[in-house]
């Protein structure tokens, strides 16, 4: 309630690292960068924030990189992206409804894209340059989008209320969605990793027999 961020480390007495103060209402989204370099905090107040670590401090609040306020509804849904350290994908809620798309060094929004829809969470695929987004009012829905042309792919349909979070399997192609209805629903939605053919043999010698030296 107090907009505020603590990290902490477990590991020792002194447990409070960093923390982060820029949010006015209630903290609903974070999201870690893979480097562990920067982090995204979305808030009630339809703020979203980038930090960066290196400018942390435990002594006193640190100050954000960036403050971003194109959104005009509560920002939960976060997402780096995984083949660009420095985008970020976010999701408006129910008055808002945009995806938009951020370089985190610069602070530009790339694209913003509407989705007629809440979104509640964002995730992008590992293996394929796709994204997964779900929502709330009205449809409840998972929907499938095209990276960069955020062209629609389907629309995954079977949850009664708001799908809060997702998380993709070990393997990029499952993902398991748990809803405001009380049910995980797993869907198979991402293809598998496209997998290198190996390289023809020249050798000129019968299949099974070879030279070892």
């Amino acid at each position: 309630m107090d907009g505020q961020i603590i990290n902490n480390d477990v590991r020792v007495r002194a447990h409070i690292v960093e923390t982060y103060r820029g949010h006015t209402q209630e903290v609903c989204g974070l999201k870690w960068s893979a480097s562990g370099s920067q982090l995204a905090s979305g808030g009630n107040d339809d703020l979203l924030h980038i930090w960066d670590s290196s400018m942390a401090s435990s002594n006193s609040p640190t100050q954000w990189l960036h403050r971003l306020e194109e959104h005009t509804a509560a920002v939960k849904a976060l997402a780096w992206c995984p083949f660009q350290g420095n985008l970020l994908a976010s999701g408006g809620g129910g008055s808002d409804q945009r995806i938009k798309f951020w370089n985190t060094h610069s602070g530009v929004c790339l694209n913003s894209v509407d989705t007629s829809s809440q979104i509640c969470a964002l995730l992008w695929s590992n293996n394929e340059r796709e994204m997964l987004s779900s929502h709330g009012f009205t449809e409840n829905q998972l929907t499938l989008w095209k990276y960069p042309s955020m062209v629609k792919i389907a629309e995954l349909t079977g949850h009664t209320s708001r799908v809060l979070f997702m998380v993709q399997s070990p393997d990029g192609c499952t993902v398991a969605s748990a809803a405001g209805d009380e049910t995980l629903r797993f869907w198979n939605v991402f293809r598998m990793p496209k997998v290198a053919k190996p390289a023809s043999k020249t050798n000129s010698e019968p299949f099974g027999h070879w030279n070892i030296r």
